[in-house]
């Protein structure tokens, strides 16, 4: 294998890749980035046995050929060559050296087989379907920040996707809960998902996905099967393992009958409770909501720190007291991008349900605090 690359180039597809490397690996092939070389493409893979990330990207090929060398050690040498600079990768004839060459520096790295480099990215994928990248965005967007991080509960450390419908119209629907809130996105369904399975896509997977479609194209590319889900886009290909677990039944928890609605402009009331969170109890990070006819009150109590607390006004006419994380409610209020913020409440203590004004696709569900 022999080719030569422009550093950018490569730095950039190192970049995307070692993402998937799991650092504490005691499986040596783990920590290594699989690359092919043929037809004018270099083709690089990682993987953790749970998730796997391939990107291609043009170089000079003179030998075609695949090696394994280590992820981490080759970005760490690309990453602090010279800008504008070129380059040359050759295997040596044993198949177990690589050097890797740059104006006057030389690097020689250890290989190992490719054939004991484990492929993910393998197998059928019975549903197939496009979603705009922008709607696949704001999918990852509205929801992550409720996912679970307790390992007990590992159904729930991921976003559902699922097809479903809402009032006759059928929708493909993203839902994450910790338990403590709920984050529902709803996108109109594609063409060729009607029959999907509900599939739990892993917070890591999530996370690498959101980093990865930043910049992406117009169409992201999705296929499933009962196992995996594959992701290809911009010459990118992420495939990752399902959990294998079962979802909540998340309808029971957003409530019916709540009747007390008020809105808010988002913008003052996530900054209000910034604001006013700075005295609460760093644990509990308790904040206490009073709501009186147009005047909403925030207030926040620390034995430590002393007191705080703003009011906001309102549109509404209730009279009640709730509780709420400061940190869970400002996760929800960021989301919302229009000027208003329905809050639409039972008592204090009963989940409120949290929308934007100006966009149905969003709901959200928070639990309160006694305060």
């Amino acid at each position: 294998m022999k080719f030569t690359i422009d550093r950018a180039a490569l730095l950039r597809s190192l970049n995307h890749v070692q993402s998937a490397v799991e650092k504490r690996n005691t499986i040596p092939i783990l920590s290594n980035v699989l690359m092919k070389a043929e037809d004018g493409v270099l083709s690089l893979s990682t993987t953790d046995m749970d998730m796997e990330i391939n990107e291609s990207v043009a170089a000079q090929v003179k030998e075609t050929g695949a090696t394994t060398a280590p992820a981490g050690t080759l970005f760490d040498i690309v990453k602090k060559l010279p800008d504008d600079s070129e380059v040359e990768i050759i295997l040596d004839d044993s198949g177990n050296q690589m050097n890797v060459k740059s104006g006057r520096s030389n690097f020689k790295l250890s290989c190992l087989p490719v054939a004991d480099f484990p492929e993910l990215n393998q197998g059928e994928m019975p549903t197939s379907f496009t979603v705009p990248a922008n709607d696949l965005r704001a999918l990852i967007d509205r929801t992550k920040f409720a996912m679970s991080t307790e390992e007990t509960r590992y159904y729930l450390n991921g976003i559902y996707i699922h097809a479903a419908e809402n009032e006759g119209v059928k929708v493909l629907r993203a839902v994450a809960t910790d338990g403590h809130r709920l984050a529902r996105f709803e996108m109109p369904l594609p063409s060729g998902a009607e029959n999907m399975l509900g599939v739990i896509l892993p917070r890591k997977a999530v996370a690498e996905l959101r980093k990865l479609v930043e910049e992406a194209g117009d169409v992201i590319q999705i296929g499933l099967s009962e196992s995996k889900i594959r992701f290809n886009f911009d010459h990118i290909v992420l495939t990752s393992k399902l959990i294998d677990g079962t979802f909540p039944d998340y309808q029971r928890v957003i409530p019916q009958g709540n009747d007390k609605i008020i809105e808010v402009n988002p913008k003052s009331f996530s900054s209000a409770i910034d604001r006013v969170s700075t005295i609460s109890d760093g644990k509990s990070r308790a904040l206490k909501i009073t709501l009186e006819g147009k005047t909403m009150t925030l207030s926040a109590n620390s034995p430590e720190s002393g007191s705080a607390t703003e009011d906001l006004e309102i549109n509404g006419n209730d009279n009640m007291e709730i509780g709420f994380n400061a940190r869970y409610l400002m996760d929800i209020t960021s989301q919302i991008e229009g000027d208003g913020c329905r809050l639409t409440l039972a008592d204090s203590a009963s989940p409120t349900i949290i929308e934007d004004t100006g966009d149905a696709s969003s709901l959200y569900v928070l639990m309160p605090l006694r305060v």
